[in-house]
């Protein structure tokens, strides 16, 4: 991690320790984190909240980003959180910034974690509207069966199948209805690049050489500009850099929060 400026437990609760919010990507859920969370509890207080319409925390009507950053927001309150880290993968991403924008109080600093402060392109939008057509036609499972795998590296998918099938499997929990809200909701999502030009605290992007999802070359404008930002790029990893390079993800992690709390 370069600054170019120079135990498990899904409960939202108060500790001593530095607070720091994981926020999960499409069909995803706080599962994704188990590894970052067994690792950074030692350090932090460590929350990976579902986001509505995963887990125990239901889907919303009109769901968009904001209304789930509203979600994560109202938690951390009722929990008496005032300051945290928040890193989101992915769409948690664009949860990330939709909190930043509208509670940048709150923030200690914000990774995005294979997300990105764009809006869909007129391309995207259409490959998402047909995949929900796919979805409601032959159903979720095989959306997912046929999508997921393509999130990890190719050297990834070859040396781990049983990785991937475990992502699989967590996406084939994720109900339609979600799938579908959440697509919409990223569908109509605004651009937040005016998000990293005005944050005033440290900002970490975290990218994949063989992200197909959110590729490397549509992130690098970006890095430059917060007004502190620090950018990790993992060789020979897609989408999914935590269970793909776990470990190097727990550091990167842990590195930035402590740079954080110094600010």
């Amino acid at each position: 991690m370069s600054n170019k400026l120079s135990a498990q437990n899904n409960h939202l609760s108060v500790g001593k320790k530095p607070v720091l919010v994981l926020l999960h990507g499409f069909a995803e859920n706080a599962a994704i984190w188990n590894v970052q969370q067994a690792y950074l509890s030692e350090f932090f207080e460590v929350i990976a909240p579902d986001l509505p319409g995963v887990g125990n925390n239901p889907l919303t009507t009109a769901l968009t980003i904001d209304s789930m950053a509203d979600n994560v927001y109202s938690s951390l309150q009722s929990a008496g959180i005032e300051k945290a880290v928040i890193v989101g993968h992915s769409m948690g991403g664009y949860v990330a910034l939709a909190i930043a924008e509208k509670y940048p109080s709150i923030l200690q600093g914000m990774g995005l974690f294979h997300s990105t402060a764009l809006p869909d392109t007129e391309e995207k939008k259409d490959a998402r509207r047909k995949s929900i057509k796919l979805m409601e036609q032959y159903g979720s499972e095989a959306f997912i069966r046929q999508a997921f795998p393509n999130m990890f590296s190719p050297g990834f998918k070859a040396r781990h199948p049983e990785s991937v099938e475990a992502y699989v499997n967590m996406g084939i929990t994720c109900p339609l209805a979600s799938m579908e809200a959440y697509y919409e909701a990223m569908i109509i999502r605004p651009d937040r690049t005016s998000v990293l030009s005005s944050i005033q605290v440290p900002v970490l992007f975290v990218i994949g050489k063989d992200d197909t999802a959110v590729p490397l070359q549509s992130i690098l404008p970006q890095v430059s500009l917060p007004r502190t930002s620090s950018i990790y790029i993992f060789e020979e990893t897609g989408h999914m850099g935590m269970w793909e390079v776990p470990a190097a993800s727990n550091q990167l992690l842990l590195q930035f929060t402590l740079f954080c709390q110094d600010q």
